[in-house]
């Protein structure tokens, strides 16, 4: 039986390890390093990847891919960014994909990477002596369903059935706690080429590893901090110089490669010297780069990126409920955590010093080498790893609001039903409409998808009850059911990668859920004040009618004075919630009496339900239904929707 290894896919490098004598074990690549470049270069007769790539790529900048991670499974939309900063050729394919050029060829990100993974795959085998045929890779926490599709059918072009795509946080807590042997409540500070990711974890001592929150920002790591000081280079060159080197390929290579040296150098010196002769030309000869950089100095430059991982490791514990004095251990993992810069912050954030027992750049694949034993039976421990859902699920519903029925950081497996119903009478048809987001609106998130309900019978609106089902599995795919309780008819969907989003779109939805948090409550209190009123003119009026008879004219007259003016209120632009409300209040007091008299019509039971509808704003029959967006026959091209 072949081995299952065990990969972390990186940005900048990528390591492998496997199960040996029931120890994790790192596995050079042919070249005896334990990490080799993710790097892959395309010359006219050959493919070359690893350090063989790396290292010709100042001669070959336009057919020399690296960072390929950043681009993998996205939108062109979403890395024009760092499209401008690169010097091979990106553009946008079918479906908005980004594409890159090589020789006039086009090819996926994930095809690159490929190239990666069949250089591992075949160093692992001459390692192993034997053919391997499956991997554990890993992705970062926050990468969205089509990265991590993305990677897998890497992993299926290079030749590996991927039997596990596993979060790198949660691969670096199985290397950290599998044999500790004691409850602790662990951070995984993951500050890596392309990525950052914290995620707060609880550890059992028993291989009970559960993920309490993560948070993170998949456009933020080491190829950012190289930016910077290219960016600073560039600047200082020109000011020295004359010479705007921002549009020589062949020298933005140079400066790149510099850069990440000058970077790793500062780690452990206070200074370095940046020495590119022969950098360019002009009509007066040569041009020579040298310059000096102190750590001071880059500590400067990148002091804002390093801030920026402050708020996701803030909003992951408040998300935990833990405070910093609850953090038994805080693990480093990623190479742009050997910066002391950063473990300053960490170390300042947490209040402790971070855990430094472990290799930053091969910690990850060891914990997939041990998930990959695991699933193998190379290891006889029972693990049980527990995952969330990064962002909140729900429906929208009357008004545009968003009501979520699943929170974000909900451990998977999960199922959570909500009753709804029709928002007009003789709907015959409910369009349930499934969003993710953190805003209170339901336009402000991500939508997933649209599906209907039809064939309910004409009724009242409020009458149908529609159950509306959210069903989380353990691979993070969501299955949405809408149910009509009255007939049993049901549609379902199932929605793939419910973390569908980017990693941009992630960190946008949070910020502007913060930023706008007062504004979105104020919006939401309109709606519900507005739902409410409604829903109390509707009842209001029906037992008016129906009552007609026993109500005198002079009560008519006083109820009719305070439900024209709520009314009026309704149709003005610019109402409060405040206005609102205080109207349906005094309504209120004024319909009592015809509360009265329905209560002495109907009986006690019926008249205490009517009383409480009358009185506190007929928020339905059922104190839990939710009215769905509804959506009429195509042909009739209306729509309505309902409330809570």
């Amino acid at each position: 039986m072949s081995k299952i290894i065990g990969i972390d896919l990186g940005t900048t490098n990528s390591c492998m390890a496997v199960i040996e004598g029931g120890e994790p074990t790192v596995i050079p690549n042919a070249e005896g390093n334990r990490t080799t470049p993710s790097v892959v270069a395309f010359k006219e007769d050959e493919v070359l990847v690893g350090v063989a790539a790396k290292r010709q790529a100042i001669t070959n900048p336009k057919n020399t891919v690296f960072s390929a991670k950043r681009f993998i499974g996205r939108r062109f939309e979403e890395v024009k960014k760092d499209a401008a900063q690169i010097p091979f050729t990106t553009k946008e394919g079918k479906e908005g994909r980004v594409v890159i050029e090589i020789n006039g060829k086009e090819m996926l990100p994930q095809e690159v990477s490929a190239k990666v993974l069949q250089k591992l795959k075949k160093d692992a085998e001459a390692y192993l002596g034997a053919p391997v045929e499956k991997a554990v890779i890993t992705v970062p926490a926050y990468f969205d369903d089509s990265q991590r599709q993305a990677t897998k059918n890497a992993g299926q072009i290079a030749g590996l059935e991927v039997v596990r795509i596993l979060n790198e946080p949660t691969a670096a807590s199985l290397a950290y706690g599998l044999d500790k042997g004691k409850e602790e409540q662990i951070v995984v500070y993951d500050l890596g080429g392309g990525t950052f990711d914290v995620t707060v974890l609880e550890m059992s001592g028993e291989g009970h590893f559960e993920v309490l929150a993560t948070n993170g920002d998949t456009q933020l790591g080491g190829d950012d901090f190289d930016q910077v000081i290219i960016d600073w280079i560039l600047q200082e060159f020109k000011k020295d110089q004359g010479v705007d080197l921002s549009k020589d390929t062949i020298a933005l290579q140079r400066l790149k490669e510099a850069a990440e040296k000058a970077k790793i150098e500062l780690s452990s010196a206070t200074d370095t010297e940046i020495n590119l002769p022969f950098i360019t030309a002009d009509q007066t000869g040569p041009k020579h780069l040298t310059m000096k950089l102190s750590r001071a100095k880059l500590e400067s430059l990148v002091a804002d990126l390093i801030a920026q991982t402050k708020e996701p490791c803030k909003r992951a514990l408040k998300d935990a409920k833990l405070s910093v004095g609850d953090i038994d251990e805080v693990v480093l993992v990623g190479g742009m955590t050997r910066m002391p810069a950063v473990q300053a912050m960490v170390k300042e954030l947490f209040q402790r010093e971070p855990h430094k027992g472990v290799n930053p750049d091969e910690v990850v694949a060891i914990g997939a080498a041990i998930q990959a034993g695991v699933l193998g039976g190379d290891i006889d421990k029972d693990i049980v790893l527990v995952d969330v859902t990064p962002l909140s699920l729900g429906i929208e519903t009357l008004g545009g609001v968003a009501t979520k029925l699943i929170e974000r950081n909900t451990k998977i497996p999960t199922k959570k039903s909500q009753v709804f119903s029709t928002a007009a009478d003789n709907q015959p048809s409910v369009e349930v409409h499934v969003v993710q987001g953190e805003r209170e609106m339901a336009g402000d998130n991500k939508s997933l998808g649209r599906f209907i309900l039809d064939g309910i019978p004409p009724a009242p609106r409020g009458m149908p009850q529609v159950e509306v089902t959210f069903d989380i599995d353990t691979n993070g795919i969501l299955h949405v059911t809408a149910k009509d309780k009255g007939t049993g008819k049901e549609q379902h969907i199932t929605i793939q990668g419910s973390t569908g989003l980017s990693d941009e779109e992630i960190e946008k939805m949070k910020k502007d859920a913060e930023l706008h948090a007062d504004e979105d409550r104020k919006k939401k209190a309109l709606i519900d004040a507005r739902n409410q009123a409604d829903a109390f003119v509707f009842s209001l009026e029906k037992q008016m009618r129906e009552y007609d008879a026993k109500i005198s004219d002079d009560l008519k007259k006083k109820v009719n004075t305070k439900l024209n003016d709520l009314k009026d209120l309704l149709k003005k632009e610019g109402a409060t919630a405040e206005e609102i409300s205080k109207a349906t209040e005094e309504l209120g007091k004024e319909a009592q009496e015809i509360g009265k008299i329905v209560y002495a019509s109907t009986g006690s039971a019926q008249a205490e339900s009517a009383q409480k509808e009358s009185s506190e704003g007929a928020e339905g029959k059922e104190k839990d239904v939710v009215d769905a967006e509804v959506v009429e026959d195509k042909d009739s091209e209306k729509k309505g929707k309902g409330k809570k």
